[in-house]
């Protein structure tokens, strides 16, 4: 049950064979995304368990179970940056209720990131899917 916007991301990653040509499309996806502004990169929207700092800002249209989820995020770090450009294709516009369904570990691994990301870079992403998870729970 991943987004269109995801399902590129997988059909781009499946295109490029080389782990390297993977990892600098990362770092592009996460030039691209938008950058969190200053005022928002405060320790209520802090994401702990990440090796670099991680701000996560939900953005959340309507009420209850059929709310629509989206965030804003940046990190200091341009793989972050990229990761939680990932996370946001993965989850962004959909119903709270639907985020709560992504398997993200399941979909993630897709990508192959599992193998090729640090054990500190892994934690920090089951950290951001966390969060989110919360979000959308609360």
């Amino acid at each position: 049950m991943a987004t269109a916007a995801f399902e590129d991301i997988v059909e781009i990653f499946e295109f490029l064979d080389d782990w390297e040509d993977r990892y600098r499309h990362v770092i592009e996806l996460g030039k691209a995304f938008p950058d969190l502004d200053a005022a928002f990169q405060v320790p209520a929207f802090k994401v702990d368990g990440c090796a670099s700092q991680v701000w996560l800002r939900p953005l959340i249209e309507g009420q209850g179970a059929q709310a629509r989820f989206d965030f804003q995020g940046t990190s200091d770090a341009m793989i972050v940056r990229g990761l939680i450009a990932i996370l946001h294709a993965l989850y962004a516009g959909l119903s709270k209720a639907d985020v709560l369904a992504v398997n993200a570990a399941a979909e993630l691994a897709r990508l192959g990131l599992d193998d090729h990301l640090s054990a500190q870079r892994s934690n920090g992403l089951r950290a951001m899917v966390e969060r989110i998870r919360q979000t959308a729970a609360a």
